[in-house]
Protein backbone atom coordinates (compact mmCIF):
# COMPACT_ATOMS: atom_id res chain seq x y z
CA UNK A 1 0.00 0.00 0.00
CA UNK A 2 3.04 2.32 -0.04
CA UNK A 3 2.44 3.03 -3.71
CA UNK A 4 -0.78 4.93 -2.84
CA UNK A 5 1.36 7.58 -1.15
CA UNK A 6 3.11 8.22 -4.50
CA UNK A 7 -0.14 9.28 -6.20
CA UNK A 8 -0.57 13.02 -6.68
CA UNK A 9 -3.99 14.74 -7.09
CA UNK A 10 -3.51 14.87 -10.88
CA UNK A 11 -2.83 11.11 -10.94
CA UNK A 12 -6.12 10.47 -9.13
CA UNK A 13 -7.94 12.72 -11.61
CA UNK A 14 -6.51 10.85 -14.61
CA UNK A 15 -7.35 7.46 -13.04
CA UNK A 16 -10.94 8.52 -12.25
CA UNK A 17 -11.48 10.01 -15.74
CA UNK A 18 -10.05 6.85 -17.33
CA UNK A 19 -12.36 4.59 -15.33
CA UNK A 20 -15.35 6.83 -16.09
CA UNK A 21 -14.57 6.68 -19.81
CA UNK A 22 -14.28 2.87 -19.71
CA UNK A 23 -17.56 2.44 -17.84
CA UNK A 24 -19.39 4.90 -20.14
CA UNK A 25 -18.06 3.34 -23.37
CA UNK A 26 -18.76 -0.29 -22.42
CA UNK A 27 -22.52 -0.24 -23.19
CA UNK A 28 -21.98 1.78 -26.36
CA UNK A 29 -19.54 -0.76 -27.79
CA UNK A 30 -21.86 -3.75 -27.35
CA UNK A 31 -25.24 -2.37 -28.34
CA UNK A 32 -26.58 -3.53 -31.66
CA UNK A 33 -29.08 -1.99 -34.02
CA UNK A 34 -32.66 -3.04 -34.44
CA UNK A 35 -33.08 -6.53 -35.89
CA UNK A 36 -34.85 -6.33 -39.24
CA UNK A 37 -34.52 -9.69 -40.97
CA UNK A 38 -32.94 -13.11 -40.72
CA UNK A 39 -30.71 -14.62 -43.39
CA UNK A 40 -30.62 -18.41 -43.57
CA UNK A 41 -27.75 -19.93 -45.54
CA UNK A 42 -27.26 -23.48 -46.74
CA UNK A 43 -23.83 -24.53 -47.95
CA UNK A 44 -22.72 -20.88 -48.05
CA UNK A 45 -25.56 -19.80 -50.36
CA UNK A 46 -28.58 -17.79 -49.22
CA UNK A 47 -31.51 -20.18 -48.75
CA UNK A 48 -34.02 -17.62 -47.41
CA UNK A 49 -34.31 -14.04 -46.17
CA UNK A 50 -37.21 -13.65 -43.75
CA UNK A 51 -38.78 -10.59 -42.18
CA UNK A 52 -38.84 -10.87 -38.37
CA UNK A 53 -42.29 -9.29 -38.09
CA UNK A 54 -44.06 -12.48 -39.23
CA UNK A 55 -44.02 -15.65 -37.11
CA UNK A 56 -43.20 -18.79 -39.07
CA UNK A 57 -41.24 -22.03 -39.12
CA UNK A 58 -39.01 -23.06 -42.02
CA UNK A 59 -37.28 -26.34 -42.82
CA UNK A 60 -33.83 -26.16 -44.40
CA UNK A 61 -32.51 -29.32 -46.06
CA UNK A 62 -28.83 -30.06 -45.60
CA UNK A 63 -26.45 -32.97 -46.20
CA UNK A 64 -27.38 -34.65 -42.88
CA UNK A 65 -31.10 -33.93 -42.95
CA UNK A 66 -33.57 -31.17 -42.10
CA UNK A 67 -32.73 -28.17 -39.88
CA UNK A 68 -35.85 -26.46 -38.51
CA UNK A 69 -35.73 -22.70 -37.87
CA UNK A 70 -38.47 -20.78 -36.01
CA UNK A 71 -39.23 -17.04 -36.11
CA UNK A 72 -41.35 -15.71 -33.24
CA UNK A 73 -41.82 -12.26 -31.69
CA UNK A 74 -39.01 -10.61 -33.73
CA UNK A 75 -36.46 -13.26 -32.74
CA UNK A 76 -35.23 -16.51 -34.30
CA UNK A 77 -33.77 -19.83 -33.20
CA UNK A 78 -32.81 -23.25 -34.51
CA UNK A 79 -35.45 -25.65 -33.19
CA UNK A 80 -33.88 -28.89 -34.38
CA UNK A 81 -30.81 -30.02 -36.30
CA UNK A 82 -29.50 -33.47 -37.24
CA UNK A 83 -25.95 -32.56 -36.17
CA UNK A 84 -24.35 -34.63 -33.39
CA UNK A 85 -23.55 -31.89 -30.84
CA UNK A 86 -26.59 -29.59 -31.24
CA UNK A 87 -24.52 -26.42 -30.72
CA UNK A 88 -26.77 -24.31 -32.93
CA UNK A 89 -29.88 -25.54 -31.09
CA UNK A 90 -28.29 -24.71 -27.72
CA UNK A 91 -27.53 -21.19 -29.00
CA UNK A 92 -31.14 -20.32 -28.14
CA UNK A 93 -33.02 -17.25 -29.30
CA UNK A 94 -31.17 -14.74 -31.46
CA UNK A 95 -32.54 -11.22 -30.99
CA UNK A 96 -29.90 -8.60 -31.85
CA UNK A 97 -28.38 -7.65 -35.18
CA UNK A 98 -25.20 -9.59 -35.88
CA UNK A 99 -26.04 -12.66 -33.79
CA UNK A 100 -25.51 -15.96 -35.59
CA UNK A 101 -26.08 -19.68 -35.06
CA UNK A 102 -24.02 -22.06 -37.17
CA UNK A 103 -24.96 -25.71 -37.69
CA UNK A 104 -21.61 -26.69 -39.22
CA UNK A 105 -22.16 -30.43 -39.81
CA UNK A 106 -25.39 -29.73 -41.74
CA UNK A 107 -23.91 -26.62 -43.45
CA UNK A 108 -26.72 -24.31 -42.26
CA UNK A 109 -26.34 -20.87 -40.66
CA UNK A 110 -28.91 -18.42 -39.28
CA UNK A 111 -27.95 -14.75 -38.88
CA UNK A 112 -29.91 -11.71 -37.69
CA UNK A 113 -29.38 -8.66 -39.89
CA UNK A 114 -30.06 -5.04 -38.99
CA UNK A 115 -28.92 -1.46 -39.33
CA UNK A 116 -25.95 -1.73 -36.97
CA UNK A 117 -24.43 -5.01 -35.88
CA UNK A 118 -23.31 -5.50 -32.30
CA UNK A 119 -19.60 -5.86 -31.58
CA UNK A 120 -18.39 -9.34 -30.76
CA UNK A 121 -15.16 -11.30 -30.91
CA UNK A 122 -15.79 -12.26 -34.54
CA UNK A 123 -15.96 -8.58 -35.51
CA UNK A 124 -12.52 -8.00 -34.00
Amino acid sequence: MRWLALFRPGDWLVAILGMTFCVASFPLAWQGGAAEKVVIKRGGDVFAELDLSRNRQIEVPGPLGITTVAVEKRRVRVVSDPGPHQYCVRQGWLERAGEIAICAPNQVSVQIMGGKEAYDSLSY
